[in-house]
């Protein structure tokens, strides 16, 4: 598990991870609306992490968990 930073900047929601210092764009959410928003989440490096679901709040800091490499 790490504790990752979700932002939001022209369009794009960034997923940074600070221990590994790496910044990627999500490609795919599994769950998308204002009150239900996480689940898996596909970044453009092809890695597969899971949030759990909660009301989108951004910019936020939560705890995910990888669950795959591409």
């Amino acid at each position: 598990m790490a504790k990752v930073m979700l932002r939001e900047s022209e369009g794009k929601l960034f997923f940074y991870v600070a221990k590994k210092d790496m910044e990627e764009v999500v490609e795919s959410v599994e769950f998308d609306s204002d009150e239900k928003w996480g689940g898996e989440i596909r970044l453009s490096n092809g890695q597969l992490w899971h949030i759990e679901p909660a009301p989108k709040v951004l910019p936020n800091e939560v705890v995910a968990r990888k669950l795959a490499d591409d």
